[in-house]
Order: C-alpha cells, then sequence, then structure tokens
C-alpha cells in the first residue's frame, strides 16, 4: 500500500476532466475537512459543503464542486504520503475515507459459480452430505451453464418462475439472474475505511466480498 501512495496510482487517467473530492483531517482546526483534489493542490472547500453528504445532495455536485474556490492546504502527494498511520505525522494533513454522514453503498456482481455454491449452502442448511443431491438438483434446474443466462432476460426470468415453482429460488439467484443489481448497505455513516488505511482480514481467508485496493 506504501508504494501506492501516490498521484500517479490514486488518481483515474482522465483526471484533468474529473471533478475530484475528498475528506482531510486538518490537525490545526482539529476536525476533518471536504476537500476538492485539482491538479494545483488540495483545496479545502468546508465553508461551502460542511460535509460529504451535503455536497453530494446538490443538484449538480460536479459543477458545485468546480464552482468552489477553497482555501488551498497543500499538495496532493505531501497529503497521500502522511496518510498511511506507521510513517503519519499528525502535525500535517492526511486523506480520510471520503463518506461522512450518509450511509455507505455498494454495487455487486455475484458469479455464477459463486451464486449457485449460495443457494446450495441455503438449501444444506450446514449438512455436507445434502449437498451434492441438492448441486445436482439445481443444475438440472437451471438446465445447463448459468454464465451464459442474460440477468433480467425473457430466459432468466422465465428460468425464475420454474425455480419457484421447484421450491428452488433464493435471494442469491435474484442477484444473479433477476433484473435488479445487489445494492445492499456495506457499512453505516462515519464507518469507513479509506484510501491507505489499515484493514484487518481473518489471515486464512482467500476469498471474501470486500472490495479492497
Amino acid at each position: 500500500m506504501l508504494g501506492k501512495m501516490t498521484g500517479t496510482a490514486t488518481l483515474p487517467h482522465d483526471v484533468e476532466l474529473a471533478a475530484l473530492a475528498g475528506r482531510v483531517w486538518r490537525p490545526e482546526l482539529n476536525g476533518p475537512s471536504v476537500v476538492a483534489i485539482r491538479a494545483d493542490g488540495v483545496f479545502d472547500i468546508s465553508q461551502a459543503a460542511a460535509t460529504m453528504s451535503a455536497l453530494c445532495e446538490q443538484p449538480d455536485p460536479a459543477a458545485f464542486l468546480r464552482g468552489c474556490a477553497g482555501e488551498r492546504i497543500g499538495e496532493l502527494a505531501d497529503v497521500l504520503s502522511n496518510t498511511p498511520e506507521a510513517t503519519r505525522d499528525r502535525r500535517k494533513p492526511w486523506l480520510l475515507a471520503p463518506c461522512d454522514l450518509h450511509a455507505v453503498k455498494a454495487a455487486g456482481v455475484t458469479f455464477a459459480r459463486s451464486l449457485l455454491e449460495r443457494v446450495i449452502e441455503e438449501q444444506a442448511k450446514g449438512a455436507p452430505e445434502k449437498a451434492n443431491a441438492i448441486r445436482a438438483s439445481v443444475e438440472t434446474l437451471l438446465g445447463g451453464d448459468l454464465r451464459r443466462l442474460k440477468p433480467g432476460s425473457k430466459e432468466a426470468l422465465a428460468l425464475k418462475e420454474t425455480l419457484i415453482a421447484a421450491g428452488a429460488w433464493s435471494q442469491y439467484l435474484e442477484v444473479g439472474i433477476g433484473e435488479d443489481a445487489e445494492i445492499f448497505t456495506k457499512a453505516q455513516p462515519m464507518s469507513a475505511v479509506g484510501h491507505g488505511m489499515d484493514a484487518g482480514l481473518h489471515p486464512r481467508s482467500t476469498w471474501n466480498n470486500r472490495s479492497l485496493r
């Protein structure tokens, strides 16, 4: 992570066209500030938008952000390099998670194999000896390679009705072949993990649904 704390690694490739906002801890104010990140530095715009949620609730957040002059508080490179906690100088600004008062949402994609195994797990209710029989039954009902099925299509909706009739429908199948993407609350307000922050995962975890970069 320390090697990625640079502007090049952090910013989008079309940064010149972007309207970029974030949050920074300002030690001299003993509090967080909403900032605009621009080519010539990091600018505190909290006089115009005290919270990120207030900025996001503007009719046109990008235009609003571009229209805020703000107070320049430093170079992005300096703020980035001061963000990792292990090397942080607490007398200088550092990045915070961008979310503040709004709940953290995410859109998820469930892959076909993962989706199938979730359904099997749900129906087996923790009994391994039932898993193979349920797997064979569900695969038969699915009628082949689920990866070829287009979510929300007529074929997908017809399959949904078949699975409901067979008692094999699941909320996980709704995510994979239904019309709606998986939108869910990942965390409560003020609990997001920011860029360059430490996050603890179980050491035996080889797969998890944390979208960490």
